[in-house]
């Protein structure tokens, strides 16, 4: 094999927020339903069947001094400080997110300058050909940043790239609606880095799809459940059960294309590294894609989750499990030099992408 360009990963980093938020701490919530009717179940019922279904039980919330660009910002250097990469050697900051810098006190999204403009400013980079710039495309954001710098990278246009996640879903979720018991806070990144090499490694295949015709508007914002709430704040919105739908329709079998672009199987997967909103929905959407292949066994540590002490933090989520993989953050769960891993992601759009990735 002739050598080629290669994306690979050499650095990456996260910031979880310090705030502890624990499942009782939403009793004293009163929770409605889309139609402003409150709901007759007691909240310990609520929160326990939330519990169930999604395995939430602790959430990270930022603190109010802190906004989307400052957790970003602490994801980065925390994966520059990891490495010996020099910031300025950066040829582009792509950073993923949904809503904005907002403040505690204030919900309306603020995205002038970008958040990628941001960061590059805390960083403190000089160098004027690093290019900043955001890319909000759903939960799959972060990811979706990765191609890019992939298409980049192999175009022989840069050499290094980093692609962070950042949000904070804390700050627009509708304390009346049970779902806010779902969103958190969160950032992470990492630095995609061309290398030359006559064996396969990094990103290896990746495939995207957005299905607006019918599906467009699963999730959205609105104002507040409560009909009593007191202004016209708007909030994130979703239906849940067709999106559970959704995910179980178009996930595996997306997978299934980028493995195959890849020449391989799902038995030559390690770590399934995929988007947590809801664990019932992951472990369906992992039997699905397994059925795919015609297996029923399905190793037990195939799909690490964080989901059960971090909550959903949207574009945060992959990049943040990476790097606690990485740095051995995970208990037993571990990924080697020279296995293949899958990251793969569903969200607003609707946006669906998977990566297949040879670990360097």
């Amino acid at each position: 094999m002739s050598e080629k360009i290669w994306s690979v990963i050499t650095a990456s980093g996260s910031y979880v927020p310090k705030v502890i938020v624990k499942n009782q701490d939403f009793l004293n919530n009163v929770f409605y339903d889309p139609d402003g009717k409150r709901f007759d179940k007691s909240q310990e019922d609520t929160i326990e069947k939330f519990r169930q279904i999604t395995d939430i039980e602790v959430r990270r919330y930022v603190t109010d001094n802190l906004v989307a660009s400052d957790i970003g910002y602490f994801a980065a250097r925390d994966a520059l400080d990891s490495s010996e990469i020099d910031k300025e050697s950066l040829d582009y900051i792509i950073v993923a997110h949904n809503f904005g810098d907002i403040r505690p006190n204030n919900r309306r999204t603020d995205l002038v300058p970008s958040l990628a403009s941001r960061i590059k400013h805390k960083l403190g980079i000089e160098n004027p050909y690093t290019i900043a710039y955001d890319l909000p495309f759903g939960c799959p954001g972060w990811l979706q940043g990765m191609i890019h710098a992939n298409y980049f990278i192999k175009a022989g246009d840069i050499k290094r790239a980093l692609v962070i996640g950042a949000e904070t879903l804390s700050r627009i979720c509708d304390p009346h609606d049970r779902d806010s018991m779902i969103y958190s806070d969160g950032a992470g990144a990492v630095v995609l880095e061309a290398v030359t090499g006559d064996q396969s490694m990094g990103v290896l295949s990746h495939k995207t799809r957005t299905d607006t015709l019918n599906h467009a508007f699963m999730l959205w914002m609105d104002k507040s459940n409560n009909p009593d709430f007191g202004s016209n704040d708007l909030f994130l919105k979703m239906n849940g059960r067709k999106l559970y739908e959704y995910a179980l329709k178009t996930v595996p079998p997306l997978i299934k294309e980028t493995l195959d672009l890849a020449q391989l199987s799902v038995n030559d997967i390690v770590k399934i590294i995929i988007h947590q909103a809801n664990a019932k929905m992951d472990d369906a959407m992992l039997k699905r894609l397994f059925a795919l292949y015609g297996e029923k066994e399905i190793p037990s540590d195939i799909m690490p989750m964080t989901i059960n002490f971090l909550g959903n933090n949207s574009v945060a989520t992959l990049p943040i499990l990476y790097d606690l993989l990485k740095k051995g953050k995970m208990g037993i769960q571990q990924c080697r030099r020279g296995e293949h891993i899958v990251f793969a992601s569903v969200g607003a759009g609707m946006n669906v992408n998977a990566m297949v990735y040879k670990i360097n």
